[in-house]
């Protein structure tokens, strides 16, 4: 197969070659490796990368990833980074409007009929600039021999690959891993890796999140080695009992090469290391006709007895470990999981979390660093954290986008409850001038637009679902509601993993009121629009997905808010918008020293300006002074 540049036009096509989404478990070679959490089969790519920038798809070197090809004129950049933050193309930041009104006429193909195809909107355009990635490495000894798959945890916007001449694959959806099979072009050493990736795409019309408008590797580049007998997705299932007991089924998909026999060791423990189960799975040499063949093992349902619940007071995990050993019994693989036991319900229009009534004391976080834009560390992940547990923050939505991975693991730990949310925002599509004018309005019910959108949330239950701290999924943001919507809703609800479906979108558009949402969830609600529905027989408890705009001296009405929790059990509460001010560090012109730059200070047209500026902390994570309303009114309930 060859790569085609049409492809950023076409909305039907979204990921080529690309592998199925699976939980983000890691694995070990053995034991003392998964005791110091350090992994010989994985092997990272993050560093210097050689680097081309062209200002549109015309412009770029074309033939960059052939072998021979002399790419020494080429310069450097460091992954992960945006291209924007490494000196390339220009910072723009833009709140409800797509980046190009005013500049491109534009519409979402066959948006506007079914001749309307699209094409050359961005394979064509004289602004739409291309990122050309080279990257050199020989493999490290531990991935030798086995299968080598390419994970990129995060890549804006649209993304194309080559290995040693050949191509790979291609992939949209900016915030959810992309992973690769690269075993049939890998060499032990000079491998050549190619990754040109694209500002633009018909995933730009989904992903109309307010934020800076970035692009290029911005998250962890990893290849890792499978061995023979390998965990490819892991669904552990616990449930907690009215009673307080616990039980526990494990679902897993192993991939088995040679048609080699093997066993799957489940075992469940406390944190003293008091072991409350163990079960295996087995199977024969000849249950297989050779070469790789995957196949599913389900572990039913086993009781625990008496467990000790996770929530926000107690987060409470237990570790759950999969060990694989091969027909000789020699162990291969060993797969930790941290796991916990809640309840999530809807009774009599409440929501109850292990049998009580669940309070929401949130915020709405994206992902910021000062420093790096979205690239941000573990360091400042914790700090986050730290911010959230003195400030009796027990909440967060990942607006608009699945975070980071190991942000979720912070959420588990700490015991915040989260709403995870899908990598989708049409705002752009159907709000115009401040107007519900759906016109042209994406996905909506647009068939050619549904797979790609549906997959979007495929992949954030995929990766996410073992995390106990997801209580809700959300199906996006801002993108009205219509047929895709709802396919979404009950993609999710066919799951069966007891979580709740969250999309504030039907407020919007009441034809979808009773198919899409288990909450009613709106925006910026007064107190007085919260009493009116719930003092009106409502059919749905209500959530706050987004309120108290925290941008100038705002915050002060929070109070007005928190005592509707005392008058109504079906306020559930809400999501402050929004934690962290999104601005970056820059030189001021006139004093030589650093200050904080906001949208608009880039000469970004369109632009919100400092609208990008309302979070309780500013950008460099200094608390502001609304940070002690936050304080003392979520410390009422908590």
């Amino acid at each position: 197969m060859e790569a085609e540049i049409k492809w950023l036009d076409d909305p039907e096509v979204f990921r080529v070659n690309q592998l199925p989404a699976h939980s983000d478990h890691r694995f070990y070679k053995n034991m003392q490796e998964l005791e110091e959490r350090k992994s010989s089969l994985e092997q990272s790519l993050n560093g210097v990368w050689k680097f081309c920038y062209s200002s549109n798809a015309k412009k770029r070197p074309a033939d960059f990833y052939k072998e021979g090809f002399d790419f020494s004129e080429f310069g450097e950049i460091k992954v992960p980074c945006h291209i924007e933050m490494a000196g390339y193309d220009r910072i723009h930041y833009i709140n409800t409007m797509y980046p190009w009104e005013g500049h491109f006429y534009r519409r979402p193909a066959y948006s506007l009929g079914d001749g309307e195809k699209g094409e050359g909107m961005f394979s064509q355009a004289s602004y739409n600039p291309v990122g050309s990635y080279i990257r050199e490495f020989d493999l490290q000894e531990g991935l030798k021999g086995k299968r080598v798959i390419l994970c990129f945890e995060g890549v804006e916007q649209a993304m194309y690959l080559w290995l040693n001449g050949q191509f790979v694959g291609y992939a949209e959806d900016s915030f959810t891993p992309s992973e690769f099979d690269l075993t049939p072009f890998i060499q032990e050493k000079g491998n050549i890796l190619a990754v040109e990736v694209h500002k633009r795409s018909t995933a730009a019309f989904l992903e109309d999140q307010d934020f800076f408008r970035f692009f290029g590797i911005f998250r962890n580049v990893t290849l890792y080695g499978k061995p023979a007998i390998h965990l490819e997705d892991l669904w552990a299932k616990p449930e907690l009992g009215e009673d307080g007991t616990g039980s526990l089924s494990v679902d897993v998909r192993l991939s088995v090469e040679s048609a080699l026999g093997g066993r799957a060791e489940i075992v469940l423990e406390e944190k003293s290391g008091r072991q409350l189960m163990s079960r295996s799975l087995s199977w024969a040499k000849g249950d297989f006709t050779g070469g790789r063949e995957e196949f599913e093992g389900k572990m039913p349902s086993q009781s625990l007895g008496k467990i000790t619940a996770w929530d926000n007071k107690n987060p409470y995990l237990y570790r759950l470990l999969i060990k694989i050993y091969d027909e000789e019994g020699f162990l291969t693989e060993a797969v930790p999981y941290d796991i916990g036991f809640r309840k999530i319900e809807i009774k009599d229009k409440v929501i109850y979390l292990n049998g009580r009534r669940l309070v929401i004391n949130g915020v709405n976080r994206h992902e910021w660093s000062a420093e790096g834009g979205r690239c941000i560390s573990l360091e400042e992940m914790n700090q986050d954290m730290e911010i959230f547990l003195k400030n009796n923050i027990n909440a967060v939505r990942t607006c608009h986008y699945p975070d980071q991975i190991p942000w979720y693991y912070l959420c588990d730990e700490k015991g915040i409850y989260m709403m995870a949310e899908t990598n989708l925002e049409t705002h752009g599509s159907w709000q115009k001038l401040g107007q519900v004018e759906p016109s042209w309005n994406v996905p909506g019910s647009l068939p050619k637009w549904r797979e790609a959108v549906l997959d979007r949330a495929v992949s954030n239950f995929e990766m996410f679902k073992n995390h106990v701290s997801v209580v809700f999924w959300s199906l996006g943001n801002e993108s009205y509601a219509g047929d895709v919507l709802e396919d979404m809703n009950r993609y999710y609800k066919e799951k069966k993993d007891g979580r709740l479906v969250h999309y504030e979108g039907v407020f919007q558009n009441r034809d979808y009121e009773s198919t899409i949402s288990d909450v009613e969830s709106r925006m910026y609600a007064s107190p007085e629009e919260i009493r009116e529905y719930l003092d009106n027989q409502p059919p749905k408890p209500f959530i706050l997905c987004e309120y108290m705009h925290d941008m100038g001296n705002s915050l002060g009405g929070m109070g007005s808010y928190i005592k509707l929790l005392d008058e109504y059990e079906m306020y559930q509460g809400g999501f402050i918008w929004d934690f962290i001010d999104q601005a970056l560090w820059a030189e001021d012109e006139m004093t030589g020293q650093k200050a904080l730059r906001y949208g608009g200070d880039y000469d970004d047209r369109p632009s919100d300006y400092e609208f990008s500026g309302n979070g309780i902390v500013f950008a460099d994570r200094q608390e502001k002074p609304a940070m002690q309303e936050v304080k003392y009114y979520y410390g009422l309930y908590k």
